[in-house]
């Protein structure tokens, strides 16, 4: 293994550190709001220093609007929620050209009226709930980073972020997300009930006199500079090579597959999947303070990258078994590579 691949520089280790202390205030101050859910808050945030996208899938009233809202205010970035509804139109997410009339010539010209996409973390609430034509208006933003208004682009300023959520209960009146759209999401979160403890706590406090305000830890500039140091973090080969056989075993047509995969999964991950258990891994890392990931950070982020670019067959509906399931499966059989 060339060692020099994976040494910090001084400044980038300086940053490092900086991003690791500052992730944990941040951690402190979304703990004043969002009582337990660490897995989730952590993920998230990994989501976010790495400039991926994030779906929540979780039942109503786990605070998943209010976790997004409160990591937005302790980064300071301005903050747009997107109630997703059978009638919502293109034009009510990226916006659109009005005829504005000059009062002192009389001229009329069109000008471009920038929608709520136009915010730094964009909360995209049951995003299954409206048509796919107004679903890929956000997944165009998503992907380029801008959006098309009569033709025209508009850049959307980063940093960012698209979390998006959706109800796994009632599944009536929806459009599922395909899967082709499911996996420009970074990482899939369930959000599941909490704790006994966790619960007695939310019910004591939330119906009570309570503070909710939280400071701001960064500036938009340190949290840029941090989403490119996860770019430059150093990873050795055999945690690349781990990443990719990772993606490679859910494949049923693939060599790395063994009978479990090939009897019950019809599509695995593609490269996208590869690609995020690595910048998962980096920004892993980062919140770590660690200077090189590890092949535990690759495990860490499996399910989260995996989970919804798996696609379970009628096997596996039959008996049961979920794609989180398969991902647990791999994640069990596929070894860690030599050192080279």
């Amino acid at each position: 293994m060339d060692t020099t691949d994976l040494t910090l520089n001084d400044a980038d280790a300086k940053l490092l550190a900086e991003a690791h202390d500052g992730y944990q205030k941040l951690t402190d101050q979304i703990a004043r709001v969002i009582i337990g859910q660490q897995v989730v808050v952590r993920d998230l945030l990994s989501a976010i220093f790495a400039e991926g996208h994030v779906l929540i899938v979780g039942v109503p009233g786990l605070a998943k609007t209010l976790l997004v809202k409160t990591l937005a205010e302790a980064l300071g970035w301005s903050f747009k929620r997107i109630q997703f509804t059978p009638d919502l139109m293109p034009a009510d997410i990226i916006g659109m050209e009005l005829l504005q009339v000059d009062p002192e010539s009389g001229r009329r010209s069109w000008q471009f009226t920038p929608g709520p996409i136009f915010a730094n973390i964009i909360l995209a609430d049951e995003i299954n709930r409206t048509p796919p034509k107004t679903q890929s208006a956000l997944l165009e933003a998503m992907q380029e980073y801008h959006v098309t208004s009569m033709g025209k682009p508009y850049e959307l300023e980063k940093p960012f972020v698209v979390v998006a959520t959706q109800n796994p209960i009632e599944q009536e009146g929806t459009y599922p997300l395909p899967e082709a759209q499911l996996d420009r999401f970074m990482l899939s979160l369930w959000v599941d009930y909490p704790g006994r403890e966790d619960e007695e706590r939310i019910v004591e406090e939330t119906t009570a006199p309570r503070d909710l305000s939280v400071e701001r830890v960064y500036t938009q500039q340190q949290m840029v500079a941090f989403q490119q140091l996860v770019r430059r973090m150093p990873v050795g080969k055999h945690v690349v090579k781990y990443a990719v056989a990772m993606a490679r075993a859910t494949r049923p047509d693939d060599e790395l597959a063994d009978d479990y995969v090939k009897r019950y999964v019809e599509w695995g991950a593609g490269p996208r999947g590869g690609q995020n258990l690595v910048l998962a891994g980096k920004a892993l890392a980062v919140l770590d303070g660690r200077p090189a990931v590890t092949c535990e950070h690759i495990r860490q982020a499996a399910l989260g990258v995996l989970r919804h670019r798996v696609l379970p067959n009628y096997n596996a509906a039959g008996e049961s078994i979920t794609a989180a399931d398969i991902v647990g499966h791999v994640l069990s059989e596929v070894r860690e590579p030599s050192y080279e």
